[in-house]
Protein backbone atom coordinates (compact mmCIF):
# COMPACT_ATOMS: atom_id res chain seq x y z
CA UNK A 1 0.00 0.00 0.00
CA UNK A 2 1.65 3.55 -0.67
CA UNK A 3 1.41 6.30 1.22
CA UNK A 4 -0.93 9.01 0.58
CA UNK A 5 0.50 12.53 -1.06
CA UNK A 6 -0.20 14.57 1.69
CA UNK A 7 1.68 12.24 4.19
CA UNK A 8 -1.25 10.76 5.93
CA UNK A 9 -0.23 7.05 4.50
CA UNK A 10 -0.72 4.05 6.76
CA UNK A 11 0.71 1.06 6.56
CA UNK A 12 3.79 -0.59 4.58
CA UNK A 13 3.42 -4.39 3.97
CA UNK A 14 5.36 -6.52 2.08
CA UNK A 15 4.24 -8.32 -0.73
CA UNK A 16 5.00 -11.78 0.72
CA UNK A 17 3.23 -10.83 3.85
CA UNK A 18 -0.25 -10.19 1.24
CA UNK A 19 0.04 -13.60 -0.14
CA UNK A 20 -2.50 -16.06 1.70
CA UNK A 21 -1.62 -19.60 2.17
CA UNK A 22 2.22 -19.23 2.14
CA UNK A 23 4.00 -20.22 4.77
CA UNK A 24 6.11 -18.46 6.55
CA UNK A 25 5.02 -15.09 5.10
CA UNK A 26 5.23 -12.66 8.19
CA UNK A 27 4.02 -9.09 7.67
CA UNK A 28 6.83 -5.87 7.55
CA UNK A 29 6.54 -3.68 10.92
CA UNK A 30 4.65 -1.27 10.45
CA UNK A 31 6.20 2.17 8.91
CA UNK A 32 5.23 5.15 10.42
CA UNK A 33 4.14 7.87 7.57
CA UNK A 34 6.67 10.88 7.47
CA UNK A 35 5.63 14.15 8.96
CA UNK A 36 3.84 16.57 6.65
CA UNK A 37 6.59 19.51 6.58
CA UNK A 38 4.10 22.29 5.55
CA UNK A 39 1.73 21.63 8.24
CA UNK A 40 4.51 20.61 10.81
CA UNK A 41 5.83 24.25 9.87
CA UNK A 42 2.92 25.65 10.33
CA UNK A 43 2.13 23.76 13.56
CA UNK A 44 5.19 25.58 15.55
CA UNK A 45 4.19 28.77 13.86
CA UNK A 46 0.67 28.59 15.53
CA UNK A 47 2.24 27.19 18.51
CA UNK A 48 4.68 30.46 18.98
CA UNK A 49 1.67 32.46 18.58
CA UNK A 50 0.14 30.22 21.86
CA UNK A 51 3.55 30.79 23.51
CA UNK A 52 2.54 34.78 23.20
CA UNK A 53 -0.44 34.49 24.17
CA UNK A 54 -0.07 32.70 27.41
CA UNK A 55 3.28 34.50 28.22
CA UNK A 56 1.27 37.65 28.49
CA UNK A 57 -0.45 36.35 31.35
CA UNK A 58 2.35 36.41 33.74
CA UNK A 59 4.89 38.91 31.67
CA UNK A 60 3.81 41.71 33.49
CA UNK A 61 4.14 40.39 36.85
CA UNK A 62 6.59 41.16 37.58
CA UNK A 63 6.53 44.72 36.73
CA UNK A 64 3.50 45.79 37.59
CA UNK A 65 5.44 48.89 40.04
CA UNK A 66 7.18 50.23 36.46
CA UNK A 67 3.94 50.22 34.61
CA UNK A 68 2.15 52.46 37.61
CA UNK A 69 4.67 54.67 37.63
CA UNK A 70 4.97 55.35 34.04
CA UNK A 71 0.67 55.75 34.19
CA UNK A 72 0.37 57.27 37.38
CA UNK A 73 -2.23 54.47 38.07
CA UNK A 74 -3.44 54.25 41.81
CA UNK A 75 -2.65 51.08 43.96
CA UNK A 76 -6.49 49.86 43.15
CA UNK A 77 -6.00 50.32 39.49
CA UNK A 78 -3.04 48.37 38.49
CA UNK A 79 -4.06 45.33 39.44
CA UNK A 80 -6.75 45.78 36.62
CA UNK A 81 -4.05 45.54 33.84
CA UNK A 82 -3.78 41.95 34.89
CA UNK A 83 -7.18 41.31 35.96
CA UNK A 84 -8.71 42.41 32.50
CA UNK A 85 -6.32 40.21 30.58
CA UNK A 86 -7.48 36.77 32.11
CA UNK A 87 -11.01 37.99 32.24
CA UNK A 88 -11.25 38.14 28.35
CA UNK A 89 -9.14 35.74 27.53
CA UNK A 90 -11.19 33.55 29.57
CA UNK A 91 -14.42 34.29 28.25
CA UNK A 92 -13.11 33.67 24.23
CA UNK A 93 -11.40 30.17 24.92
CA UNK A 94 -14.27 28.20 24.95
CA UNK A 95 -15.56 30.27 22.62
CA UNK A 96 -13.00 29.76 20.23
CA UNK A 97 -14.42 25.91 19.29
CA UNK A 98 -17.23 27.07 17.92
CA UNK A 99 -15.29 29.90 15.73
CA UNK A 100 -12.39 27.93 14.96
CA UNK A 101 -15.96 25.74 13.13
CA UNK A 102 -17.47 28.13 11.74
CA UNK A 103 -14.33 30.59 10.15
CA UNK A 104 -11.60 27.51 9.64
CA UNK A 105 -8.14 27.14 11.77
CA UNK A 106 -6.59 29.66 9.65
CA UNK A 107 -8.54 31.98 9.54
CA UNK A 108 -9.38 32.94 13.59
CA UNK A 109 -5.89 32.14 14.41
CA UNK A 110 -4.58 34.80 11.27
CA UNK A 111 -7.27 37.37 13.03
CA UNK A 112 -5.98 36.25 16.55
CA UNK A 113 -2.70 36.17 15.83
CA UNK A 114 -2.75 39.82 13.92
CA UNK A 115 -4.93 41.26 16.59
CA UNK A 116 -3.07 40.35 19.23
CA UNK A 117 -0.02 41.57 17.69
CA UNK A 118 -1.77 45.10 17.07
CA UNK A 119 -2.80 45.09 20.69
CA UNK A 120 0.79 44.56 22.12
CA UNK A 121 1.30 48.00 19.87
CA UNK A 122 -1.24 49.79 21.57
CA UNK A 123 -0.27 48.56 25.05
CA UNK A 124 3.22 49.78 24.64
CA UNK A 125 1.70 53.24 23.64
CA UNK A 126 -0.67 53.64 26.42
CA UNK A 127 -0.45 56.79 28.34
CA UNK A 128 -3.02 56.08 30.65
CA UNK A 129 -4.22 53.27 33.19
CA UNK A 130 -7.97 53.17 31.41
CA UNK A 131 -5.90 52.95 27.92
CA UNK A 132 -4.29 50.13 29.16
CA UNK A 133 -6.92 48.28 30.45
CA UNK A 134 -8.87 48.57 27.63
CA UNK A 135 -6.35 47.27 25.48
CA UNK A 136 -4.81 45.05 27.63
CA UNK A 137 -8.67 43.09 27.39
CA UNK A 138 -8.64 43.45 23.72
CA UNK A 139 -5.30 41.74 23.48
CA UNK A 140 -6.27 38.68 25.77
CA UNK A 141 -9.53 38.37 24.24
CA UNK A 142 -8.23 38.60 20.64
CA UNK A 143 -4.82 36.42 21.90
CA UNK A 144 -7.29 33.82 23.69
CA UNK A 145 -8.17 32.49 20.43
CA UNK A 146 -4.77 31.03 19.73
CA UNK A 147 -4.14 28.38 22.62
CA UNK A 148 -7.36 25.93 22.49
CA UNK A 149 -7.08 26.00 19.00
CA UNK A 150 -3.22 24.97 18.98
CA UNK A 151 -4.31 22.00 20.89
CA UNK A 152 -7.19 21.15 18.66
CA UNK A 153 -4.58 21.36 15.54
CA UNK A 154 -1.82 19.17 17.52
CA UNK A 155 -4.72 15.90 18.12
CA UNK A 156 -6.80 16.06 14.58
CA UNK A 157 -3.92 17.35 11.91
CA UNK A 158 -1.18 14.69 13.56
CA UNK A 159 -2.07 10.79 13.25
CA UNK A 160 -1.47 9.16 16.72
CA UNK A 161 2.12 7.68 16.05
CA UNK A 162 3.06 11.39 15.96
CA UNK A 163 2.23 12.56 19.05
CA UNK A 164 5.39 11.42 21.18
CA UNK A 165 6.86 14.66 19.08
CA UNK A 166 3.57 16.88 18.66
CA UNK A 167 2.30 16.77 22.44
CA UNK A 168 5.76 17.49 24.56
CA UNK A 169 5.97 20.60 21.82
CA UNK A 170 2.66 21.89 23.24
CA UNK A 171 2.62 20.78 26.78
CA UNK A 172 6.32 22.33 26.82
CA UNK A 173 4.77 25.76 26.02
CA UNK A 174 1.83 25.69 27.93
CA UNK A 175 3.61 25.08 30.78
CA UNK A 176 6.48 27.04 30.50
CA UNK A 177 5.41 30.55 29.32
CA UNK A 178 3.74 31.34 32.49
CA UNK A 179 6.53 29.70 34.84
CA UNK A 180 9.03 32.12 32.85
CA UNK A 181 6.75 35.14 32.44
CA UNK A 182 8.00 36.86 35.58
CA UNK A 183 11.34 36.11 34.56
CA UNK A 184 10.64 37.77 30.94
CA UNK A 185 9.29 40.47 32.19
CA UNK A 186 12.18 41.03 35.21
CA UNK A 187 14.47 40.81 32.40
CA UNK A 188 13.02 43.66 30.01
CA UNK A 189 11.99 46.16 32.66
CA UNK A 190 15.67 45.65 34.33
CA UNK A 191 17.46 46.58 30.66
CA UNK A 192 15.02 48.43 28.65
CA UNK A 193 11.55 49.60 30.64
CA UNK A 194 8.15 48.38 30.89
CA UNK A 195 6.82 48.80 27.25
CA UNK A 196 9.24 46.05 25.84
CA UNK A 197 7.14 43.58 27.69
CA UNK A 198 4.80 44.48 24.53
CA UNK A 199 6.99 45.53 22.24
CA UNK A 200 8.76 42.16 21.78
CA UNK A 201 5.64 40.98 20.58
CA UNK A 202 5.42 42.69 17.42
CA UNK A 203 8.24 41.37 15.18
CA UNK A 204 7.27 37.68 16.36
CA UNK A 205 3.82 38.28 16.12
CA UNK A 206 4.14 39.60 12.31
CA UNK A 207 6.02 36.92 11.31
CA UNK A 208 3.42 34.36 13.02
CA UNK A 209 0.29 35.87 11.16
CA UNK A 210 2.35 35.72 7.77
CA UNK A 211 3.07 31.76 8.28
CA UNK A 212 -0.49 30.90 9.21
CA UNK A 213 -2.58 32.87 6.68
CA UNK A 214 -0.50 31.30 4.28
CA UNK A 215 0.77 27.52 5.39
CA UNK A 216 -2.54 26.74 7.58
CA UNK A 217 -4.94 24.56 5.41
CA UNK A 218 -5.76 22.14 7.93
CA UNK A 219 -10.03 22.58 7.56
CA UNK A 220 -12.49 24.49 5.81
CA UNK A 221 -14.95 26.82 7.30
CA UNK A 222 -18.98 26.53 7.64
CA UNK A 223 -19.77 29.90 7.40
CA UNK A 224 -23.40 28.46 8.06
CA UNK A 225 -23.02 28.22 11.61
CA UNK A 226 -22.47 31.99 12.10
CA UNK A 227 -26.29 32.04 11.13
CA UNK A 228 -27.15 29.97 13.85
CA UNK A 229 -25.19 32.10 16.64
CA UNK A 230 -26.64 31.93 19.94
CA UNK A 231 -25.92 34.93 21.08
CA UNK A 232 -27.75 34.46 24.75
CA UNK A 233 -25.63 31.91 25.17
CA UNK A 234 -22.68 34.35 24.27
CA UNK A 235 -23.41 37.17 26.89
CA UNK A 236 -24.50 34.39 29.73
CA UNK A 237 -21.45 33.12 29.35
CA UNK A 238 -19.48 35.77 29.52
CA UNK A 239 -21.37 36.94 32.42
CA UNK A 240 -20.81 33.90 34.39
CA UNK A 241 -16.77 33.48 33.23
CA UNK A 242 -16.23 37.44 34.01
CA UNK A 243 -17.50 37.56 37.05
CA UNK A 244 -16.61 34.44 38.49
CA UNK A 245 -12.70 35.19 37.74
CA UNK A 246 -13.65 38.93 38.90
CA UNK A 247 -14.78 37.49 42.24
CA UNK A 248 -11.33 34.74 42.06
CA UNK A 249 -8.97 37.52 41.33
CA UNK A 250 -10.33 40.05 43.60
CA UNK A 251 -11.54 37.72 46.40
CA UNK A 252 -8.35 37.63 48.69
CA UNK A 253 -7.20 41.19 48.16
CA UNK A 254 -11.15 42.57 49.23
CA UNK A 255 -11.33 40.08 52.01
CA UNK A 256 -14.16 38.17 49.95
CA UNK A 257 -17.74 39.08 50.62
CA UNK A 258 -17.08 41.90 53.04
CA UNK A 259 -16.50 43.83 49.82
CA UNK A 260 -19.91 45.13 48.19
CA UNK A 261 -18.50 44.05 44.66
CA UNK A 262 -17.33 40.75 45.55
CA UNK A 263 -20.92 40.11 46.92
CA UNK A 264 -22.76 41.70 43.55
CA UNK A 265 -20.52 39.90 41.28
CA UNK A 266 -20.79 36.39 42.70
CA UNK A 267 -24.52 36.40 42.70
CA UNK A 268 -24.24 37.85 39.09
CA UNK A 269 -21.69 34.94 38.28
CA UNK A 270 -24.28 32.43 39.87
CA UNK A 271 -27.37 33.71 37.83
CA UNK A 272 -25.40 33.76 35.09
CA UNK A 273 -24.31 30.53 35.12
CA UNK A 274 -27.72 29.22 35.78
CA UNK A 275 -28.83 30.70 32.24
CA UNK A 276 -26.01 29.51 30.81
CA UNK A 277 -26.13 25.74 31.53
CA UNK A 278 -29.68 26.06 30.54
CA UNK A 279 -29.26 27.41 27.11
CA UNK A 280 -26.80 25.05 26.77
CA UNK A 281 -28.28 22.31 27.01
CA UNK A 282 -31.64 23.11 25.16
CA UNK A 283 -30.29 24.86 22.12
CA UNK A 284 -29.57 23.54 18.94
CA UNK A 285 -26.05 25.09 18.37
CA UNK A 286 -24.96 26.17 21.41
CA UNK A 287 -21.65 28.26 21.41
CA UNK A 288 -20.34 26.00 23.78
CA UNK A 289 -21.17 21.75 23.62
CA UNK A 290 -21.04 20.44 27.12
CA UNK A 291 -21.56 17.09 25.49
CA UNK A 292 -17.82 16.43 25.77
CA UNK A 293 -18.23 15.57 29.42
CA UNK A 294 -19.36 12.67 28.57
CA UNK A 295 -16.72 10.95 27.62
CA UNK A 296 -15.32 9.56 31.11
CA UNK A 297 -11.93 10.54 30.19
CA UNK A 298 -12.02 14.02 29.14
CA UNK A 299 -14.00 14.34 32.29
CA UNK A 300 -11.02 12.83 34.24
CA UNK A 301 -8.26 14.64 32.15
CA UNK A 302 -10.18 18.21 32.70
CA UNK A 303 -10.21 17.44 36.63
CA UNK A 304 -6.25 16.63 36.27
CA UNK A 305 -6.11 20.29 33.95
CA UNK A 306 -7.76 21.78 36.60
CA UNK A 307 -5.63 20.68 39.49
CA UNK A 308 -2.64 21.63 37.37
CA UNK A 309 -3.71 24.65 36.98
CA UNK A 310 -3.45 25.27 40.59
CA UNK A 311 0.26 23.58 40.89
CA UNK A 312 1.56 25.79 37.45
CA UNK A 313 0.33 28.70 38.42
CA UNK A 314 0.04 28.82 42.04
CA UNK A 315 3.86 27.93 42.44
CA UNK A 316 4.60 30.16 40.10
CA UNK A 317 2.59 32.82 41.98
CA UNK A 318 4.20 31.74 45.89
CA UNK A 319 7.91 31.25 44.97
CA UNK A 320 8.53 34.62 43.59
CA UNK A 321 6.30 36.30 46.56
CA UNK A 322 8.57 34.59 48.63
CA UNK A 323 11.48 35.63 47.17
CA UNK A 324 10.81 39.15 46.99
CA UNK A 325 9.05 39.66 50.55
CA UNK A 326 11.07 37.59 52.96
CA UNK A 327 14.53 37.65 50.65
CA UNK A 328 14.27 40.68 49.20
CA UNK A 329 14.89 39.93 46.37
CA UNK A 330 14.50 41.89 42.94
CA UNK A 331 12.92 40.70 39.68
CA UNK A 332 16.31 40.30 37.87
CA UNK A 333 16.91 37.96 40.61
CA UNK A 334 13.59 35.98 41.17
CA UNK A 335 13.58 35.41 37.47
CA UNK A 336 17.56 33.74 37.63
CA UNK A 337 16.24 31.79 40.53
CA UNK A 338 13.10 30.52 39.07
CA UNK A 339 15.05 30.02 35.77
CA UNK A 340 15.68 26.36 37.56
CA UNK A 341 11.89 24.79 36.78
CA UNK A 342 11.52 26.41 33.18
CA UNK A 343 15.56 24.41 32.63
CA UNK A 344 13.97 21.23 34.18
CA UNK A 345 11.09 21.20 31.94
CA UNK A 346 12.82 22.10 28.93
CA UNK A 347 15.38 19.30 29.24
CA UNK A 348 12.57 16.61 30.50
CA UNK A 349 10.35 16.99 27.48
CA UNK A 350 12.02 14.86 25.24
CA UNK A 351 12.35 11.94 27.56
CA UNK A 352 8.48 12.48 28.43
CA UNK A 353 6.81 12.09 25.18
CA UNK A 354 8.99 9.13 24.54
CA UNK A 355 7.77 7.54 27.92
CA UNK A 356 4.83 8.46 26.96
CA UNK A 357 4.61 6.22 23.85
CA UNK A 358 5.79 3.23 25.27
CA UNK A 359 4.17 3.60 28.99
CA UNK A 360 0.71 3.43 30.15
CA UNK A 361 -0.16 6.92 30.65
CA UNK A 362 -1.91 6.61 33.73
CA UNK A 363 1.05 5.82 35.34
CA UNK A 364 3.18 8.69 34.15
CA UNK A 365 0.75 10.97 35.29
CA UNK A 366 0.72 9.73 38.60
CA UNK A 367 4.79 9.94 38.42
CA UNK A 368 4.38 13.57 37.46
CA UNK A 369 1.78 14.79 40.38
CA UNK A 370 4.35 12.06 43.30
CA UNK A 371 7.01 14.69 41.76
CA UNK A 372 4.86 17.61 42.31
CA UNK A 373 3.66 16.00 45.81
CA UNK A 374 7.39 15.63 46.79
CA UNK A 375 8.91 18.67 45.62
CA UNK A 376 6.19 20.78 47.75
CA UNK A 377 6.55 18.68 50.39
CA UNK A 378 9.99 19.26 50.49
CA UNK A 379 9.31 23.07 50.59
CA UNK A 380 7.07 22.65 53.99
CA UNK A 381 10.49 23.11 55.64
CA UNK A 382 10.96 26.36 54.84
CA UNK A 383 12.95 28.93 56.81
CA UNK A 384 13.51 32.10 56.31
CA UNK A 385 16.96 31.11 54.87
CA UNK A 386 16.13 29.32 52.42
CA UNK A 387 18.11 30.41 48.62
CA UNK A 388 18.43 28.97 45.61
CA UNK A 389 19.79 26.25 46.57
CA UNK A 390 17.40 24.74 48.91
CA UNK A 391 14.99 25.39 46.17
CA UNK A 392 17.22 23.91 43.74
CA UNK A 393 15.76 20.23 44.27
CA UNK A 394 12.17 21.07 44.95
CA UNK A 395 12.09 23.07 41.61
CA UNK A 396 13.43 20.60 39.65
CA UNK A 397 10.74 18.26 41.07
CA UNK A 398 8.22 20.66 40.04
CA UNK A 399 9.25 21.02 36.69
CA UNK A 400 9.55 17.81 35.46
CA UNK A 401 6.05 16.82 37.43
CA UNK A 402 4.50 19.60 35.44
CA UNK A 403 5.99 17.64 32.11
CA UNK A 404 5.30 14.28 33.37
CA UNK A 405 1.40 15.15 33.81
CA UNK A 406 0.85 17.63 30.65
CA UNK A 407 1.52 15.38 28.30
CA UNK A 408 -0.46 12.08 29.07
CA UNK A 409 -3.67 14.62 30.16
CA UNK A 410 -3.53 16.45 27.23
CA UNK A 411 -3.56 12.93 24.86
CA UNK A 412 -6.32 11.50 27.58
CA UNK A 413 -8.05 13.80 27.22
CA UNK A 414 -8.12 15.05 23.68
CA UNK A 415 -6.55 12.41 22.32
CA UNK A 416 -9.38 9.65 22.26
CA UNK A 417 -12.09 12.18 21.07
CA UNK A 418 -14.44 12.09 17.73
CA UNK A 419 -12.95 14.15 15.49
CA UNK A 420 -15.19 16.65 15.36
CA UNK A 421 -15.53 17.23 18.78
CA UNK A 422 -11.86 18.01 19.27
CA UNK A 423 -11.97 21.55 18.66
CA UNK A 424 -15.18 21.95 20.73
CA UNK A 425 -13.73 19.89 23.37
CA UNK A 426 -10.02 21.95 23.12
CA UNK A 427 -11.52 25.09 24.16
CA UNK A 428 -13.14 23.66 27.73
CA UNK A 429 -9.92 21.89 28.24
CA UNK A 430 -7.86 24.95 28.29
CA UNK A 431 -10.66 26.64 30.04
CA UNK A 432 -10.36 24.50 32.92
CA UNK A 433 -6.69 24.95 33.68
CA UNK A 434 -6.79 28.37 33.51
CA UNK A 435 -9.84 28.74 35.83
CA UNK A 436 -7.55 25.80 37.79
CA UNK A 437 -5.21 28.49 38.16
CA UNK A 438 -7.62 31.35 38.98
CA UNK A 439 -9.33 29.26 42.21
CA UNK A 440 -5.57 28.22 43.05
CA UNK A 441 -4.30 31.84 43.63
CA UNK A 442 -8.03 32.53 45.07
CA UNK A 443 -7.12 29.75 47.73
CA UNK A 444 -3.95 30.31 47.97
CA UNK A 445 -3.86 34.12 48.90
CA UNK A 446 -6.59 32.96 51.67
CA UNK A 447 -4.88 30.87 52.81
CA UNK A 448 -1.64 32.85 52.97
CA UNK A 449 -3.21 35.78 54.74
CA UNK A 450 -5.41 33.53 57.25
CA UNK A 451 -2.95 31.50 58.67
CA UNK A 452 -0.42 34.45 58.40
CA UNK A 453 -2.68 35.87 60.79
CA UNK A 454 -3.37 33.10 63.29
CA UNK A 455 0.50 32.41 63.23
CA UNK A 456 1.36 36.25 64.09
CA UNK A 457 -1.49 35.95 67.15
CA UNK A 458 0.37 32.78 68.27
CA UNK A 459 3.89 34.20 68.12
CA UNK A 460 2.89 37.39 69.53
CA UNK A 461 1.70 35.45 72.57
CA UNK A 462 4.94 34.04 73.24
CA UNK A 463 7.21 37.22 72.36
CA UNK A 464 6.50 38.98 75.90
CA UNK A 465 8.45 40.40 78.97
CA UNK A 466 7.93 37.48 80.89
CA UNK A 467 10.23 35.45 78.44
CA UNK A 468 13.74 35.31 79.20
CA UNK A 469 14.30 34.67 75.32
CA UNK A 470 12.19 37.39 74.04
CA UNK A 471 14.40 39.42 75.97
CA UNK A 472 17.86 38.53 75.33
CA UNK A 473 17.19 39.29 71.45
CA UNK A 474 15.46 42.51 72.30
CA UNK A 475 18.51 43.39 74.58
CA UNK A 476 20.64 42.26 71.80
CA UNK A 477 18.89 44.00 69.37
CA UNK A 478 18.86 47.70 71.09
CA UNK A 479 22.79 47.07 71.61
CA UNK A 480 22.88 46.61 68.09
CA UNK A 481 20.94 49.52 67.57
CA UNK A 482 22.80 51.91 70.02
CA UNK A 483 26.02 51.04 68.35
CA UNK A 484 24.40 53.07 64.96
CA UNK A 485 23.27 55.95 67.22
CA UNK A 486 19.59 55.67 66.63
CA UNK A 487 16.54 55.65 68.96
CA UNK A 488 18.00 52.06 70.41
CA UNK A 489 15.20 50.99 72.50
CA UNK A 490 12.21 51.67 69.50
CA UNK A 491 14.03 50.86 66.63
CA UNK A 492 14.94 47.48 68.46
CA UNK A 493 10.75 47.12 69.48
CA UNK A 494 10.25 47.82 65.60
CA UNK A 495 12.57 45.37 64.25
CA UNK A 496 12.04 42.70 67.18
CA UNK A 497 8.04 43.01 65.23
CA UNK A 498 9.15 42.95 62.03
CA UNK A 499 11.19 39.00 62.81
CA UNK A 500 7.75 38.23 63.96
CA UNK A 501 6.11 39.19 61.25
CA UNK A 502 8.43 37.96 58.95
CA UNK A 503 8.09 34.71 60.57
CA UNK A 504 4.68 34.28 60.51
CA UNK A 505 4.57 34.83 56.86
CA UNK A 506 7.19 31.81 56.38
CA UNK A 507 4.90 29.74 58.58
CA UNK A 508 2.13 30.45 55.96
CA UNK A 509 3.96 29.49 53.56
CA UNK A 510 4.65 26.25 54.81
CA UNK A 511 1.16 26.09 55.22
CA UNK A 512 0.30 26.44 51.75
CA UNK A 513 2.75 23.91 50.38
CA UNK A 514 1.33 21.44 53.04
CA UNK A 515 -2.57 21.55 51.45
CA UNK A 516 -0.70 21.37 47.72
CA UNK A 517 1.21 18.17 48.94
CA UNK A 518 -2.25 16.75 49.96
CA UNK A 519 -4.01 17.54 46.78
CA UNK A 520 -1.46 16.47 44.76
CA UNK A 521 -1.51 12.79 46.47
CA UNK A 522 -4.86 13.19 46.16
CA UNK A 523 -4.93 13.01 42.00
CA UNK A 524 -2.42 10.13 42.62
CA UNK A 525 -5.14 8.05 43.87
CA UNK A 526 -7.54 9.09 41.23
CA UNK A 527 -5.59 7.81 38.23
CA UNK A 528 -6.76 4.12 38.40
CA UNK A 529 -10.38 5.47 37.54
CA UNK A 530 -9.25 7.08 34.10
CA UNK A 531 -9.78 4.03 31.33
CA UNK A 532 -6.70 3.01 29.76
CA UNK A 533 -6.39 4.81 25.92
CA UNK A 534 -6.77 2.85 22.93
CA UNK A 535 -3.57 4.09 21.38
CA UNK A 536 -4.66 2.41 17.92
CA UNK A 537 -7.51 5.27 16.80
CA UNK A 538 -6.65 7.34 13.79
CA UNK A 539 -7.43 10.92 14.31
CA UNK A 540 -8.16 12.86 11.29
CA UNK A 541 -9.28 16.78 10.05
CA UNK A 542 -10.22 15.51 6.80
Amino acid sequence: MIPAPDGQGITVMTAAATASGIAGAVPATPVAPPLDKRRFIAFIAMVFGMFMAILDIQIVSASLPQIQAGLSASADEIPWVQTSYLIAEVIMIPLSGFLSRALSTRVLFTISAAGFTFMSLMCATATTIEQMIVYRALQGFIGGGMIPTVFAAAFTVFPPEKRPIVSPIIGLVATMAPTIGPTVGGYLTDIFSWHWLFLINIVPGIVVTILSVTLIDFDEPDFALLRRFDWTGLITMALFLGSLEFVLEEGPIKDWFSDEYIVVFTAVAIVASGLFFWRTLTVDEPVVNLRAFTNRNFAAGSLFSFVMGIGLYGLTYLYPIYLARIRGYSPLQIGETMFVTGAAMFLSAPFIGRLSAIMDQRVLIGIGFGAFALGTWMVTGITADWDFWELFIPQILRGVGIMACMVPVNNIALGTLPPDEVKNASGLFNLTRNLGGAVGLALINTVLNNRMDLHLQRLAEQVTWSRDVALERLSALTGAMAARGSDADMAALKQMAQLVRREATVMAFADVFYLLSFLFVALIFLTPFINKPDAGVQVDAH
